[in-house]
């Protein structure tokens, strides 16, 4: 399994940095750290990151605007191969150019359960509110400060005479703990079924009277009691793969497809001719081709008034 690369932010110590690095030895794990910047060239992660043989860059962001610091920590990035970018402690607000530029590969953990007590203080703010809980959230970082969908959150006890330092001893163990495991999920996620299966159905149902079914123990989608134009199957008859299977609109272009790509495209067992088989857990899925492999299926399927009605709307 080919592991994906991730670079760290840090501005500090980076101890949840360690956590995602240390974690990443595990052979199972689905990660690589490439990358641990810094926005201080004399962060104390700095050097760990350093003695543990993973690339290090550091620099003030002193005297800088905001984009152009930021441009160059995107360069650096992009330079050591980094696919995802982790957010451990970095204290800094980030720029719309590099958030919009990361955007969907970035990851924050934050010390509190979101949407609660954005922001700095975060423990203080859980106690001053009497809460009986606090926790840590790791989120999709977008340009709203600490406003990403949250991907999965830890609630740790508040005890009595507990202080903020107290509370942000025993929150920190669980962001250890959290951030690994949600970073490995996040990287993997476009191998798994049911994010494969809902980034079709999400596509497939936008067409005009698409509805989706079962046939034959898979999710199908088809026009509204009508003929069928695309296929979701896992380990169909026990191949072992994830893909979709829509229509061609002829036995000459299933066969220029496999031929163009034979890892991607395939001939579905008992389908015929008439179908292509797409992977989709080969992990570089290009979602607008699917998005039109899927339209090019729903037109061979289409009542003809339905495909004049969309022929007319597209001359507009």
């Amino acid at each position: 399994m080919q592991k994906a690369k991730v670079g760290v932010l840090i501005s500090g110590r980076g101890s949840n940095m360690a956590a995602l690095l240390y974690a990443a030895r595990h052979p199972s794990c689905p990660y690589e750290i490439v990358l641990v910047a810094a926005n201080d060239p004399d962060a104390a992660g700095l050097t760990l990151a350093a003695a543990e043989g993973v690339a290090t860059f550091g620099q003030n962001h002193k005297g800088l605007k905001r984009a152009e610091f930021d441009a160059i920590i995107d360069a650096q990035l992009r330079k050591a191969g980094a696919e995802y970018v982790a957010l451990a402690g970095y204290m800094r607000l980030l720029s719309p150019e590099f958030v919009s530029g990361w955007e969907g590969r970035m990851l924050n953990i934050h010390p509190s359960l979101l949407p609660k007590y954005k922001g700095l203080d975060t423990h203080q703010k859980a106690l001053d509110a009497g809460d009986s809980h606090a926790g840590c959230s790791v989120h999709i970082v977008t340009a709203e400060l600490d406003d990403g969908p949250v991907l999965g959150q830890t609630e740790v006890a508040i005890l009595p005479g507990d202080t903020a330092d107290s509370l942000a001893a025993r929150i920190l163990i669980a962001e250890h703990q959290l951030y690994s495991r949600t970073l490995a999920d996040f990287v993997t996620r476009e191998r798994q079924p049911e994010w494969l299966l809902n980034k079709v159905r999400e596509r497939a149902l936008a067409l005009p009277q698409a509805d989706e079914v079962t046939s034959h123990g898979m999710p199908c989608f088809g026009i509204e009691k009508g003929k069928k134009f695309a296929y979701f199957t896992q380990d169909h008859h026990g191949d072992g793969i994830i893909a979709i299977l829509v229509k061609t609109t002829a036995p000459e272009e299933q066969a220029m497809l496999i031929e163009s790509d034979p890892v991607r495209y395939y001939r579905p067992a008992y389908f015929g001719d008439g179908w292509v088989g797409i992977r989709l857990d080969l992990g570089d899925t290009d979602w607008d081709q699917i998005g039109e492999r899927l339209h090019r299926s729903w037109r061979e399927v289409a009542p003809r008034k339905l495909t004049a009605l969309l022929d007319a709307a597209d001359e507009f």
